[in-house]
């Protein structure tokens, strides 16, 4: 466990506490990924959704069909065109989902201290004794003693629409429980939770497979949210299968880390370690790894698991930070709290789950989460970082990571306002985002011209997406006449239609210094520039 004490060292002068925060165009250099759902899904709630500052749009395929699903990516679009800001897709797979069928849809109440039990035999009706489920395969996997949670949405704060059950005895294929809480369920399908509990199904299913090759190949979805990961050889998989079809092979795949099978069996951390180094980036799913947890576990896995993939350079994503908003308009204080420490810790992005899909307030979720982020990013202790960072590093070290590392260290000793890395992989600008500079990184990309050899095609679009995810990132597309590699003259005019992006932006104003991070022939170059009036 590394100690991170992200926080700025100098004391915070209270008065500037009180001080209202200056509106930016950047709203937070931390991005917020919403998931859509019935709440959020027409033209002008998304629209105010991107203007409040989300930049990654969640589709989550549990529930819902890729019609539904299609006809929201459609209000996406128009949104993106009228709003003018840039947002990717992200298609959230169900996996390995356990869940209790209630074909009656009949509210069903579980009193403390009585008995339930789970049967996979799905012709049963769904009462307060008998809870038909989706798998055959729990009586095998379980034990007396084991805990089990069942609910619409896992222990969000409000304990009474979710039930803790203890495992007393299994009887054939039957499992029966104790109840530890009242509680009542409602709704026509429940998640359930087996704690520490190996459930032997594939983490990428067959109705997955169905939705990535069609709606995902369709849509050439960004990013592959993999559901409850438990393998480097689960997203291995994942590329292979995304891979066979084509067009959507640059998708990046992130991991979702949802039990401790990952972290804290027989091998330690090791899977972890090998999830992050297959996957693009990680999605820390609190929601079913706070239960999967001991409460007070939780925080030491946020702060190593984001600590590892800060210094891997790749995307660390946490969820489940206001679920009050989900009916409130102001988020409790340790919520406040809670997202402004997964700053400080390092995460690129905040993933809002039921807070935009079903949430009354998705828009002002949105806004005051960025809002939070915003402030944290202020004290974050940048100097720090960077030295741990260098540090983990170690030399000597690759071409690009001293370019980059070198870009943020030359953008801080001048105090540039801005750092501008022209790319046409993305990759030199998400290893600038790796060491965080104060300052936003415009990430200019340089479209290449590719052919399959039935018709041409420029790519570019995808990687300028993809860095939506990082923190401070931000991404523009260039004028594909001007190549990556060309002279000093022609990255000239790209450079000044960046300047201007910037300045339309009030990002860059008159007589600030701006870092730029180009290419010029075979050299990477790193150089200042001084605006004039």
């Amino acid at each position: 466990m590394h100690a991170n004490h992200l926080l700025l060292e100098e004391p915070i002068r209270m008065a500037t506490i009180l001080e209202p925060s200056k509106a930016s165009f950047f709203p937070a250099m931390t991005k917020i990924v919403g998931t859509m759902g019935p709440t959020s899904r027409s033209r002008e709630v998304i629209s105010g959704c991107l203007q409040a500052g989300m930049s990654v749009a969640r589709f989550d395929f549990s529930w819902g069909d890729p019609e539904y699903h299609q006809e929201t990516l459609e209000n996406l679009r128009a949104a993106v065109k009228t709003t003018k800001k840039l947002c990717a897709v992200m298609l959230d797979t169900v996996g390995p989902e356990l869940l209790v069928v209630n074909n009656s849809d009949k509210t069903i109440s579980l009193q403390e201290d009585g008995i339930v039990v789970l049967t996979p035999d799905q012709g049963r009706e769904a009462s307060s004794d008998v809870l038909p489920i989706n798998f055959s395969g729990l009586s095998k996997a379980v034990k007396k003693g084991d805990t089990i949670f069942v609910g619409q949405y896992l222990f969000t704060g409000s304990e009474s629409t979710s039930v803790w059950l203890e495992v007393d005895e299994v009887k054939g294929q039957d499992v029966v429980c104790v109840i530890k809480n009242t509680a009542t369920l409602t709704g026509s399908l429940f998640t359930l939770h087996a704690c520490q509990i190996r459930i032997d199904l594939p983490t990428l299913s067959d109705k997955d497979k169905e939705v990535i090759g069609t709606w995902g190949f369709k849509n050439k979805i960004d990013f592959l949210s993999l559901s409850f990961t438990r393998h480097a050889e689960d997203v291995r998989e994942a590329r292979e299968f995304l891979s066979n079809l084509g067009d959507i092979s640059q998708t990046q795949i992130f991991a979702k880390i949802e039990n401790v099978e990952v972290s804290f069996n027989e091998m330690g951390l090791n899977h972890f370690d090998e999830i992050l180094q297959e996957a693009d980036g990680i999605i820390l799913s609190r929601g079913n790894l706070g239960i999967d947890l001991p409460p007070e576990k939780v925080f030491l896995f946020q702060k190593a698991a984001v600590y590892k993939c800060n210094m891997a350079g790749k995307p660390a994503v946490v969820t489940r930070v206001v679920d009050s908003m989900t009916g409130n308009l102001r988020p409790t204080r340790a919520e406040a709290t809670d997202v402004a420490n997964a700053v400080l810790d390092g995460t690129d992005a905040i993933l809002l789950g039921a807070e935009t899909l079903r949430g009354l307030y998705p828009i002002e979720t949105i806004s005051i989460v960025g809002k939070i982020c915003a402030e944290a990013e202020k004290v974050f202790n940048q100097d720090l970082y960077f030295k741990k960072t260098v540090k983990y590093v170690g030399e000597p070290m690759s071409h690009l990571e001293s370019i980059a590392s070198s870009a943020v260290r030359a953008a801080i000793k001048v105090k540039a306002s801005v750092i501008i890395c022209f790319t046409s992989s993305g990759r030199a600008a998400r290893l600038i985002a790796k060491y965080r500079p104060t300052m936003p990184v415009i990430s200019v990309v340089i479209p290449r011209l590719k052919t399959n050899q039935l018709k041409w095609s420029f790519s570019g679009a995808f990687e300028a997406r993809q860095s939506l995810i990082v923190r401070g990132l931000f991404p523009m597309l260039a004028d594909p006449r001007h190549p990556a590699e060309s002279t000093n003259a022609t990255n000239e005019s790209v450079l000044k239609v960046a300047l201007d992006h910037g300045k339309a932006s009030g990002v860059i104003k008159s007589h600030d210094r701006v870092v730029i991070c180009q290419k010029v022939g075979d050299s990477s170059v790193v150089k200042i520039i001084e605006l004039e009036d």
